[in-house]
């Protein structure tokens, strides 16, 4: 939750008036490498939501996502029931690095609410054929905004340190479809 990444769209969705929630998984709070079973992974975020629902800021509308595997941790409480009115992967992991038989999708499929994918062109874990044939599969439902010339992090290959300019349009590609969802 500390990572540069992760604080931009945090701060910058906090200016535009949306309260969000950032947080580790046990693993990152104990300094492990290593990511915990997939059971802890999604207990940990389901009682993220459930404290966000029931907490001091009682808010209408909950969407939930993340950047990598925290977003597909997202997706996954969602298809195993975790109410919330819709999702958004900042770089969906859609498979190991050079290993695209091993698609994480069976899952998606099961989600009815609204989802945006946010994908850099040269994404090493989500080939953009596959992930274009995985939103197009999963139906109205799914939205894909690909950052030309990113990498999982939106990076671009002019860009050593990151790009701000692909973290804008990533940022905007979010509040563009937050607002025409509501």
């Amino acid at each position: 939750m500390h990572t540069p990444f992760i604080r931009y769209f945090h701060t910058e969705l906090a200016k535009r008036g949306f309260l969000t929630v950032r947080f580790n998984f046990p693993y990152m709070e104990a300094r492990r490498r290593v990511p915990d079973r997939r059971e802890i992974l999604e207990e940990s975020y389901r009682a993220i939501v459930e404290q966000a629902k029931n907490g001091n800021h009682k808010q209408d509308r909950v969407f939930i996502g993340g950047k990598s595997m925290g977003g597909r941790i997202a997706s996954q409480i969602a298809a195993n029931g975790v109410d919330v009115n819709g999702l958004f992967f900042l770089g969906y992991p859609l498979h190991p690095i050079g290993k695209t038989d091993r698609l994480r999708d069976e899952h998606l499929y099961k989600i009815e609410k609204p989802m945006l994918f946010v994908s850099g062109t040269r994404d090493s874990f989500a080939r953009r054929d596959l992930l274009d044939k995985v939103v197009s599969k999963i139906g109205s439902n799914a939205q894909i905004h690909w950052i030309e010339n990113g990498d999982h992090s939106f990076k671009t290959p002019d860009a050593k340190t990151g790009s701000i300019d692909t973290l804008q349009e990533a940022l905007a590609s979010l509040i563009d479809w937050f607002q025409m969802i509501a």
